[in-house]
């Protein structure tokens, strides 16, 4: 499975974007996918998930109500809406996706395949 993290930029503290991750080389109807964030080299930490079909969803406490994850499987495509975004969610965010069904996986190891990353600066 290829990944291919896109969407990411500069913008304010109270701003929004909207990050897009396409991926292709196998069914995205089946895979489990998710968003993390961090530096790089550095270990990342889980933002979102949500299940093959879109019915399921779950969050970092740090960004419920603030990000929303969502999917089209036509697309093969996964989304992140961070919204009210502040400093502190500077980081190189990643996709990810799993294999297995469960969608509320949160360690990194238990994803399969990754995206490059994509960086997102919040500015004071």
């Amino acid at each position: 499975v290829q990944l291919q993290a896109s969407g990411g930029g500069l913008v304010q503290a109270g701003g929004f974007l909207r990050l897009s991750c396409a991926a292709s080389g196998r069914t995205f109807s089946t895979l489990v996918m998710g968003w993390f964030r961090g530096a790089p080299g550095k270990a990342r930490r889980f933002v979102a998930a949500i299940s093959w079909n879109g019915d399921r969803t779950f969050y970092a406490d740090s960004v419920k109500g603030r990000f929303t994850i969502s999917r089209d499987n036509a697309r093969n495509t996964v989304y992140l809406e961070m919204n009210s975004l502040a400093p502190e969610d500077t980081a190189v965010f990643y996709c990810a996706a799993r294999i297995d069904s469960d969608w509320q996986q949160t360690l990194p190891q238990l994803y399969d395949y990754w995206g490059q990353g994509t960086q997102v600066t919040v500015s004071s």
